[in-house]
């Protein structure tokens, strides 16, 4: 049995009143409201609490205003907040919230039920705190077992407690002669507006309570909107009243100093201790009710371990999750025993306050992107979203901000735990909508001529198959190396292969890439020969402005393809393409990878590229070892000293770090001195001619392969981008 049956139709189902609005209620009206909400009106007075109220409201308002539009999108089921934030944010953000909100609300249960063994205990002396707390929790515990129903209309009776208190105190009388003052005692005596602020606000956090019974729901989408909103209405009135009452009643250092006025000013002082009771309890029983169904959702969704699998499990006529339920009463009953959980409540605190800036920040991306699968029946604008999402961060700095940096932490590693799982979820999220937001905001913005000291390289990887011509995209991903794109391109034969084999052929190669951890961007062609469909790619492959200026490329063998592999060349050239030509004679590939040698002529041009080309290389982790070394050749002696002063010129004020060497050729041609040079180099980089004449450069490339063919892997570059490279480097 699993989640998904829980939004089945069935008698035992819940509507607004029982599923959302009481739990969410009696959550508002907790512990703060009867122990600590006098101590708010004497620091503030009159105006400040009030100020305090609303403002307070106003953000859950804000978050609950997100909730409504996201759970009236789509179908909602059992998960609450975490289901919620979950189908929107994707399967690792949402568990890096939920599995911290799961925590947060068990751990609530044991805080509540410590208050309420405390106030049991403070009029019955005799008893054990420790008993009290564990008998409390078993019989909570067993009533969220046997029935979902009879715990929800258990909360009626607890309601009706409280209401009972809130009567007896309305009936009350002065406590002493006083008048109402405004702004509390004076500012020297008084604590600051904002650390007031800070301690009254979790009070009006309670609205998860309904919103975690999603699955139990009859009508999630009509009922969590309506609920949510009758909660935090009906909640705003008291909170609105409860200071005019005890600001007329007592004065402002009386309400201060006393934690127990509402008991002496009221005409039953025991109502307010049986809505002490009440409250503890009900905030209790509904922690008791909604913990148990994160953990089942998280389970469900396969967040949590295999060994947690047993938690998605559900039980009974009311689909009850038991395995979840009794992990959490255990769970309860250990820190009941053990004891103060003083230490841990602040970050429990922001773990909820994370959850509803969550919530509120997903509804704002929902509506920013625009996205046609969101189409909420409740619409609210993204910035009264964002507003809420804000105002939870403020209030989470200003109430603890070591709890608030704390809890991050706690959501940053369970993030990265996730990531690290690569779980499969079925359902998506928003970071495909806002990756491509981002990127249509980038490309409208990139210059459409490009600037030299913003070059980067954008490699057309023309691999063939990569199996067979992996060295291509190895020497891609070195010079990239994270921080540029490239793409591996096949080309196939259309008379072998059909249109709709295409994505297929896509997938595989992206699938052998991912399994060698190379991030690369893949496209195959299908065309009559290789030739025509790499010169088709280069004139249409890209977007925008965001297209290769760098083509990588392996050597032709055969003689019969030297024409049009020229041609193709020359063509890439005329498009204003840098061309690297990788030749491998021995198929020996780059051997050691130690040992770098460019032969330059020159810092123009092809000069600039290659010392760019292998100072990207040298900063990746494979080369990272290798020494680069930069070697001139010149005809004399007296062509020497010129030559070594413009090079000490231009490689100080290059800061590559890279080695040159200025070899004299006393008669000897330049080949064989290349030859004995670097015969035992792991890869060598020389310029190319321009490709302009026909007819002459396919001579001139027989020719250059012949004088090199003794040579390990070698890279031919030509630098065809109208970028002033030397600007790049100087």
């Amino acid at each position: 049995m699993n989640i998904r049956n829980l939004n089945k139709s069935s008698s035992t189902k819940l509507g607004t009143f029982g599923g959302v609005f009481t739990p969410s209620l009696l959550t508002i009206l907790g512990v703060i409201m009867y122990l600590r909400f006098g101590w708010v009106v004497g620091n503030v007075g009159l105006i400040g609490t009030l100020l305090i109220v609303t403002l307070s409201t106003a953000i859950t308002f804000l978050t609950s205003l997100s909730i409504s539009a996201i759970a009236t999108n789509a179908p909602v089921k059992g998960g609450g907040a975490y289901y919620l934030i979950s189908r929107s944010l994707g399967a690792e953000i949402g568990g890096a919230v939920g599995i911290p909100l799961y925590l947060a609300q068990a751990f609530s249960v044991s805080l509540y039920v410590i208050g309420f063994s405390e106030s049991v205990v403070a009029i019955f002396p005799t008893l054990d705190i420790k008993w009290v707390g564990i008998i409390t929790t078993v019989f909570l515990g067993g009533l969220a077992l046997f029935s979902t129903t009879a715990t929800i209309k258990s909360q009626f009776f607890i309601m009706g407690l409280i209401a009972i208190s809130l009567l007896s105190l309305a009936l009350g009388s002065p406590m002493e002669d006083s008048h109402i003052e405004l702004w509390g005692v004076p500012a020297a005596q008084s604590v600051d507006f904002w650390q007031v602020f800070a301690i009254f606000f979790p009070a009006v956090t309670g609205i998860m309570a309904g919103v975690n019974m999603s699955g139990d729901l009859k009508d999630p989408a009509k009922s969590i909107p309506k609920g949510t909103f009758m909660a935090i209405g009906v909640g705003y009135v008291i909170y609105m009243i409860l200071p005019i009452i005890l600001a007329s009643r007592a004065d402002a250092s009386t309400l201060i100093e006393n934690p127990l006025i509402m008991q002496q000013i009221a005409i039953w002082g025991g109502a307010i201790v049986l809505g002490i009771w009440g409250a503890t309890l009900s905030s209790a029983t509904g922690s008791l009710l909604g913990a148990p169904r994160v953990l089942q959702a998280l389970a469900n969704d396969k967040i949590l371990p295999k060994w947690a699998n047993i938690f998605s499990r559900v039980d009974g006529k009311e689909k009850i999750p038991r395995a979840a339920t009794l992990f959490t009463i255990a769970l309860t009953l250990v820190t009941v025993y053990f004891g103060n959980l003083n230490l841990i409540a602040p970050v429990l605190t922001m773990f909820f306050l994370t959850t509803y800036a969550v919530l509120n920040i997903t509804a704002a991306t929902e509506h920013f992107l625009g996205s046609a699968s969101f189409r909420p029946k409740f619409k609210v604008h993204w910035v009264f979203s964002l507003l809420g999402a804000i105002g939870c961060a403020g209030v989470m700095i200003l109430i603890n901000a070591l709890a608030t940096i704390m809890a991050f932490l706690v959501i940053a590693i369970i993030f990265v735990w996730l990531k690290r799982r690569k779980i499969e979820a079925t359902w998506g999220g928003l970071g495909r909508g806002v990756f491509s937001s981002i990127i249509r905001y980038a490309l409208f913005r990139l210059e459409k001529e490009s600037n030299a000291k913003s070059w980067r390289p954008n490699i057309l990887v023309l691999s063939g198959s990569p199996g067979k011509r992996w060295r291509l995209i190895e020497l891609a991903d070195d010079i990239t190396n994270g921080n540029a794109l490239f793409t591996v391109t096949t080309i196939v034969s259309e008379t072998n292969v059909p249109q709709e084999k295409v994505k297929d052929y896509e997938n595989r190669i992206s699938d052998y890439l991912g399994n060698k951890n190379v991030q690369a961007l893949v496209k195959v062609v299908r065309a009559s020969d290789p030739f025509s469909g790499a010169t088709h790619m280069v004139n249409s492959y890209g977007l925008g402005q965001l297209v290769p200026n760098t083509i990588l490329l392996g050597d032709t063998r055969e003689n019969r393809n030297l024409l049009p592999y020229s041609e193709m060349i020359r063509h890439f050239f005329k498009s204003r393409k840098n061309v690297i030509i990788v030749q491998d004679e021995g198929n020996v590939g780059f051997k050691k990878k130690e040992v770098i040698d460019i032969w330059w002529g020159g810092l123009k041009k092809n000069g600039s590229l290659m010392i760019i080309l292998a100072y990207l290389l040298k900063n990746s982790r494979e080369w990272q070892q290798a020494s680069v070394n930069v070697k001139m050749v010149v005809p004399n002696k007296e062509a020497y000293s010129g030559a070594k002063d413009n090079l000490d010129k231009i490689f100080e004020s290059m800061r590559t770090g890279f080695d040159y060497q200025i070899l004299i050729a006393d008669g000897r041609v330049f080949w064989d001195i290349m030859a004995e040079e670097s015969k035992n180099s792991d890869l060598i980089m020389m310029g190319l001619a321009i490709p302009e004449e026909e007819g002459a450069f396919e001579d001139y490339y027989v020719t250059l392969k012949e004088r090199t063919k003794s040579l390990p892997t070698k890279v031919f570059v030509l630098a065809g981008q109208e970028v002033e490279f030397d600007k790049v480097l100087i």
